[in-house]
């Protein structure tokens, strides 16, 4: 089933994106927790708040933690995913022999 994603209707809060970037490192609302110093329940909120944000939804055939890390993304670019040390498929060997991402941006 197809979903639409909005653009964020508005900016996330520093520790919305803080929480959204451990969210799109594969962590647990647990972990998460555990690494923030709050609770599971404020790291869950923050979450639901954040799918609002992007117009997500949640419902049986959906996984809402996918589309948001994916909205997330989109959103904030790739950056969001440099902790994992993925190596981006845009990848190419420059002039210089240096690594460069050779996506084209408009």
């Amino acid at each position: 089933m197809a979903r639409d994603i909005t653009i964020a209707i508005r900016e996330l809060s520093p520790f919305e994106q803080l929480v959204l970037n451990l969210l799109c490192e594969g962590k647990s609302n647990s972990a998460i927790a555990s690494e923030t110093a709050h609770t599971e329940k404020v790291i869950e909120n923050t979450v639901s708040r954040s799918a609002q944000v992007f117009g997500i939804k949640s419902d049986s055939d959906t996984n809402l933690r996918v589309l948001l890390a994916l909205a997330f993304r989109t959103h904030y670019g790739d950056k969001a995913f440099d902790s994992l040390h993925v190596e981006c498929a845009h990848f190419e060997i420059g002039p210089n022999g240096e690594s460069m991402c050779n996506r084209h941006v408009e």
